[in-house]
């Protein structure tokens, strides 16, 4: 005669099961988690973030900034009518710490709101407005550092010898975060190029470019300052820009400089003297 099955047994064998599948799915999803949340070295964030170790220790994943650049005044719309917002939280499958606020420039770039509600509206500081005030101790939207542009010389089609300032006139910056500068076309021997040029002290990194930008991939793009800068190393020092003093000093003589500025006429570079050998 067959014995009847333990049912004690059984039940304990799909508990343990059941169990193990359930901690199986939870690891899986914890894994996604941690993945999710490593540091992503190419997430720009808003003004006044902190270095990015710093700002992920006092984010608090609120959301307020979103909230605050979603509430803003003369917010852009698509052709659709929808508000174009800047700021995003960062989600599942975007690959950016989660809960985190980030923006892509050549979706939608940071549009340089003098008030800066998004950095007014952190709660812990993540996103400081300290680190925006100018020598007058104002808050002043120029004084964001979210990232510098690079140009993709052999994508930038101004550097083909086509005319092109699309990135410059974007710029709310103009002839400071970007300006023009003349070269000689090697190609022809016989025409100036007009071509775009990056100064990092006075970019901002807000994207405007990017987005302007009339390839199909943009060939000026924004990355977080310390990659697309790098770093020289402590063993080699410039002894006129050791200290922030100094900086500031050098960005002075610059602005100085550009108010009594003229560019040259493409006649005028090509005659240089300087230039035959280039």
């Amino acid at each position: 005669m067959l014995k009847k099955p333990d049912s004690k047994r059984r039940k304990l064998l799909v508990g343990f099961l059941q169990g193990f599948g359930f901690s199986l799915i939870g690891g899986v999803v914890w894994s996604a988690i941690v993945y999710e949340n490593k540091n992503d070295p190419l997430v720009l964030r808003p003004p006044g973030a902190h270095e990015e170790e710093e700002f992920l220790k006092r984010c608090i994943k609120c959301g307020l900034c979103v909230v605050a650049c979603g509430n803003r005044e003369n917010i852009p719309r698509d052709r659709n009518g929808n508000k174009l917002v800047t700021l995003r939280l960062a989600a599942p499958g975007d690959g950016k710490p989660l809960g985190t606020p980030y923006f892509i420039p050549r979706e939608v770039p940071c549009y340089m709101c003098e008030d800066v509600p998004c950095t007014y509206a952190c709660p812990t500081k993540a996103l400081d407005t300290e680190l925006l005030k100018n020598e007058k101790g104002e808050v002043d939207i120029n004084r964001a550092r979210m990232g510098v542009a690079v140009i993709d010389y052999n994508s930038c089609i101004a550097y083909w010898g086509l005319q092109c300032d699309a990135c410059i006139r974007a710029c709310p910056l103009m002839h400071k975060a970007i300006y023009v500068d003349l070269k000689r076309n090697k190609r022809t021997g016989k025409h100036a190029m007009l071509v775009p040029v990056v100064d990092p002290n006075y970019c901002t990194g807000c994207g405007l470019c990017e987005h302007a930008c009339p390839t199909d991939k943009a060939a000026i793009y924004v990355l977080p300052r310390d990659i697309a800068l790098g770093r020289i190393g402590k063993h080699y020092v410039r002894g006129w820009m050791e200290t922030e003093e100094n900086v500031e000093e050098k960005i002075k003589e610059r602005e100085k400089e550009l108010k009594t500025w003229k560019p040259k006429s493409p006649e005028e570079y090509l005659n240089t003297e300087d230039l035959l050998n280039e």
